[in-house]
This record gives structure tokens, C-alpha cells and sequence, in this order.
């Protein structure tokens, strides 16, 4: 039998999760509950379309021609990919079977159930590390930091490329001292090509609403620029010349 994904949404020409212009699978399923999340329809697998792999290879196939002569690839997102690990490593290996570059964009809290086979099928790893204090990160997710951290030593031991990504959330992950502990954490992995400081937006919050869900940063604005920049010169002075976004 064919396997068979939750796939909730595809992009056909992303710019902005992964090198060149990629095709963009977005999985149902999460087991983070970020207070800041902007996609909060692909939290629950039951939110997706169910879809067989040969389904969304068939789609993929479309762009093909045009994703490998824009220097693009395939990025498995969500929810997090991590959520379907069988569909994940299956559409991955499809991929490469297609010469096609691959990427997974995760918060690795689910780092555990990517096999070798997943990860060896994976060119790069969007990894998304959403606060550096521990308890911040439990009150900010609802869940553990540990197992990312977890990960992303795995990945740094696999001298696996990735990339970092850290939402700037006022009030909740703008401490400057956690986040120069954070940029040296990162810079000491080795594996880290750049880091992606993305600021807060509210573009997301008529999602909450629609799903009947209480967000509790609805009064929150989004980061000034001086602080955004002030962030990004600290990944800077900790070795990360390439810090955009």
C-alpha cells in the first residue's frame, strides 16, 4: 500500500525557507503550541488533506524543470515535518532520487524521530530554537527545550548544514543576555551557515480567531527595528557574519 501523509498546503515558488526558489509541503501536526505560532491550522494532523506520496511527487514534478534551474529544492514544512516521520523520509527520498535539494524547517523537538535514513536524505535543516531559557521555553511552547538541543548536537556531530531561526518576540524572547548565550551555543556547533532573526507580526492572528483559540499575544507589536538589529549584531559578534532577514 501506498504511504499516506496529512499534507495540509503547498507553495509552489517559496523564496524564503531555503536556498533559490523551492517548492514548500507543509504537514499537519505539531507538538509544540507556540503562543506567537502565525500557522495555527497545521497544529493538528486531523487539519491536513491525506495524500500518498506518489500524489505529491506527481505535483512536485510539475516544477521540476523550473525549482532545479532557479537553484531551489524541496522544503518539508508545517506543523513540522518531524510529526510524519515515514511520509517525511519518503517524500525526501524521492527528492534526492530526482537530484532535487532538500530541506526540512523544524523546531527538533521531535529530533528523535528522525532516523539516519530521514537525516542522510536531508541537504539541510531549517531549525528553529524559539528561546534559550528553559523555562521561557516551556511557558512560550508548552513543551521541553532539551530534546532540540538534542538535535541540534546530533546534526552538529553529522556536520549536518543548518540553518538557525529565532523568532524576536517582545517580552518573551528579547532577552539579550539569553540570546548571546544562545548565538555562542551556536557558533560552538560548527554546523550553523547562517542565522535568520525573523521579528514578531500579528499576520496570524486572524487564524486564532477563526479557530476559536485564545491568543494570548494579540496586544503584543512587533519588535522595533533597533532591537531587531541589536539581535542581529549580537549573532554577528559571535561569529555569524551571514545574519539576515
Amino acid at each position: 500500500m501506498s504511504l499516506i501523509g496529512s499534507v495540509h498546503s503547498v507553495e509552489s515558488c517559496g523564496t524564503v525557507d531555503g536556498p533559490g526558489i523551492r517548492f514548500i509541503l507543509f504537514l499537519a501536526g505539531c507538538s509544540l503550541r507556540c503562543r506567537y505560532c502565525h500557522n495555527p491550522d497545521t497544529s493538528f494532523k486531523c487539519s491536513g488533506k491525506e495524500r500518498t506520496v506518489e500524489d505529491v511527487m506527481e505535483e512536485i514534478g510539475r516544477y521540476e524543470s523550473f525549482i532545479k534551474a532557479a537553484g531551489g529544492g524541496v522544503t518539508i514544512s508545517g506543523g513540522d515535518p518531524l510529526f510524519q516521520p515515514e511520509f517525511t523520509r519518503a517524500i525526501l527520498q524521492a527528492c534526492k532520487e530526482k537530484g532535487l535539494h532538500t530541506c526540512i524547517d523544524t523546531s527538533g523537538h521531535l529530533g528523535a524521530q528522525a532516523d539516519d535514513a530521514l537525516l542522510a536524505a536531508t541537504d539541510l535543516v531549517l531549525l528553529d530554537i524559539k528561546a534559550w531559557d528553559s523555562t521561557q521555553y516551556r511557558k512560550l511552547t508548552g513543551q521541553d527545550l532539551q530534546p532540540t538541543l538534542e538535535f541540534a548536537e546530533r546534526l552538529a556531530e553529522m556536520k549536518k548544514p543548518v540553518w538557525l531561526r529565532y523568532v524576536l518576540v517582545p517580552g518573551w524572547t528579547d532577552n539579550l543576555a539569553d540570546i548571546e548565550k544562545l548565538a555562542r551555543y551556536a557558533h560552538g556547533l560548527g554546523n550553523i551557515e547562517r542565522v535568520d532573526v525573523l521579528p514578531f507580526h500579528q499576520m496570524g492572528k486572524f487564524k486564532w480567531a477563526e479557530l476559536g483559540l485564545t491568543y494570548s499575544l494579540a496586544d503584543t507589536e512587533p519588535p522595533e527595528p533597533e532591537l531587531t538589529n541589536a539581535v542581529r549584531d549580537l549573532f554577528r559578534t559571535n561569529g555569524f557574519a551571514d545574519c539576515t532577514r
